[in-house]
Formats: C-alpha cells, structure tokens, sequence
C-alpha cells in the first residue's frame, strides 16, 4: 500500500532464493536453525511484505531481542502481485507469514487456502477484530487507509479547478492529466477500479472508455504511479493527478505549505491484513510477528513510516493528519461477497476496455 521512503527492515532476501529454501531438505535461511545437539531453535522467521513495507530499524531490533526471533522479509512487489506469488507457491510458501494483504485480494488467497487461522491476544487484537474478513480467522487487521486521487496543487492553482469528482475527469480540461495503476496487479489500483463501479454503477466500463479517450495512463503499480508519473515537487513527472491515498498529502508538505491534496469524493476503504501462511516453517514464530504487529510501538510506528492508519485505538496519529489527511466522510465500498465473485470478470472487462 503506501509511500515508503526508506525500506528499514534488517534484510531483504532475493524471492528465488526464498522459495528455493522452502523447498529443499538442506538447512536454509527460511529454516529453524540448530543447536549443537540438533535441537531445532525456531528462531529465524520469513516475512513476506509488498515493497511498500517499512519499520523503524529500532523498533525491528527491540522485538527481535525480546523475542530472540531473527527477521528477514521477501518484497515480491506491490500489494496484487503479493497475493498472486502467495496463491503461486501455496505448496512451498514463500515464508512464515505474511503482511500486506488487502481488503480487495483477501477472498482470493482465502479462498486458496494460503493462510492459517490465527487469533492473536496482543493489545489491539480487539480494535482488530472491528475489520476482521467474515467468516475467517485466518487474516489479522493491521491497518487501514483510504485509497484516492490525489492532485498536485500547484498544476491548480491558476484558472483550471482541481477535478473533485470522478465525473470530473472526464472533461477534456483534465486531458492527459491522469495517472493510476493496473487493477490486475495493484491493490491501490483495484479498489480505484471498485470505488468507480460502486459510483458508476453498470456505466463503470463506458466511464473507463471515457477516460481511456480523455488520455489516461496506466502503470503496473502504485510507486511508479506516484513516485514517477507524479508532477508534484517531491517527483517532478508529468501526471497532476495520480492514484494513492489520503495519508500521503501531509509528506508532501515543503516549508509549512501542503503541495498535494487527496480529492475525498473518489476514496475506497482499504484494510491491510497479516497471516500466517499455511505450510509455515515456524509457525510460532509468524504468530509472534503477528503479535507485535498489533504491539503498541509497531502501531504507533505505523503512521510516520507506512503513512497509513494503525488500527489500534491507542495510539494516536500526527497532528497535521488532521489538516492534511483526514479520511473520507462516506468512502465507496462494495459487499465484500459481490468483490469475491466478481473481481476476476471486472478486471478482464477493465482490461479489454482500457488496454485492449
């Protein structure tokens, strides 16, 4: 999900590498380590994370202490490409458990059996609990945020009005103005494409048609999107208009002025989850993580580093959110049931519209 500046966790492991080490009988890096007596430790644990994932270095390190756990995390990409390398190697999983699973690819990876149940007992397992997936122990809330536009204000600031609505961008004004990511492999991607059909309704194809015609571009995912098409200060690029979320204008504040805003009318709800994945090594291990990342001090690192709301109710975010990213009033959402049994046939649909 996220703006992630600066990947703070102790190791990155190449992804053939981690799944080479699940599937072989020789001691690995994903692997219980030993004793000298050959008495398993279990204290190594994979992680496996979209490459938006972030936490402080000592925050990392004091868990790792008082757990005796040593981490290492996989990045195989965004949030949608996350889920399908999961469902992909469900036999000899990528590691112990997993973060960054998200409200609209969830039912998939449920539904292929990926995760293990699991009820965590740590402090905000309860506030958790209030975004649990229905039906299903197996996922774990951790945080959440509100995927929309957001626009660079300066590109705004003279005659030409922000858009506000998703209407809006179909203007001939806002030609070649907008940049959001592919729903087939990015979870900010697809909850944009659900946010349109819950407010497009049966339309939503023509509405994409329409933008398609007004000069949309497509990326493969939500850094390229923002981080490279973005025309805000911090990026440079050509597109003043991008897909990201509610949480991102307050880093975009320079010398006290807000540069972006998030347009709150074209906003989806999106809920970021953990498991443990079915076939763990160190099954204990990835409840532990799990734990700790409902801990107070990972939720209250939340924020600052993922720039997504923590779930916990103890923990309070930065000021400036108040101002510079507050969350919609009344986001767009979608039964998570029609999500489950529809999601394959709108994205083939949105892919014949815009790319075909």
């Amino acid at each position: 999900m996220r703006i992630a500046r600066a990947f703070t966790i102790s190791a990155v492991v190449a992804l053939s590498a981690a799944a080479c080490s699940t599937t072989s009988d020789t001691p690995s890096s994903a692997s219980p380590d030993a004793t000298s007596s050959g008495t398993p430790t279990n204290t190594r644990v994979t992680v496996v994370t979209h490459d938006s994932f972030a936490v402080p270095d000592d925050v990392l390190a004091a868990f790792e202490e008082e757990s005796g756990l040593e981490l290492t995390f996989v990045a195989p990409g965004d949030a949608g490409t996350l889920v399908n390398q999961l469902i992909l190697t469900k036999d000899a999983p990528l590691g112990d458990v997993v973060y960054g699973v998200d409200n609209t690819f969830a039912s998939r990876g449920l539904a292929e059996g990926v995760f293990a149940d699991y009820t965590s007992n740590a402090p905000a397992a309860g506030d958790a609990a209030a975004y649990a997936v229905e039906g299903s122990t197996a996922l774990t809330a951790v945080d959440f945020s509100d995927v929309c536009l957001n626009v660079d204000l300066a590109a705004f600031s003279g005659d030409l009005a922000a858009p506000k609505t998703f209407d809006d961008l179909l203007d001939p004004a806002y030609k070649d103005m907008l940049s959001v990511s592919n729903p087939a492999t990015s979870s900010p991607g697809l909850a944009f494409l659900l946010a349109t059909i819950a407010a497009e309704g049966d339309a939503w194809p023509e509405y994409w048609a329409g933008l398609k015609d007004n000069g949309l571009r497509v990326t493969a995912s939500w850094s390229d999107t923002y981080y490279t098409d973005f025309s805000a200060p911090n990026y440079g690029g050509d597109y003043p208009i991008v897909l990201s979320y509610a949480s991102s204008p307050p880093f975009e504040v320079i010398d006290g002025e807000p540069t972006t805003a998030a347009l709150l009318d074209t906003c989806f709800r999106q809920v970021e989850y953990a498991g443990v994945l079915e076939g763990a090594q160190n099954p204990e291990g990835a409840q532990q993580v799990i734990d700790w990342m409902l801990s107070d001090e990972f939720q209250a690192s939340v924020p600052e580093n993922m720039y997504v709301y923590p779930v916990s109710s103890a923990v309070e975010v930065p000021a400036e959110w108040a101002q510079y990213a507050p969350l919609a009033g009344s986001p767009w959402s979608l039964d998570p049931a029609t999500i489950d049994a529809q999601r394959d046939a709108w994205i083939s649909t949105w892919t014949d519209t815009v790319l075909g």
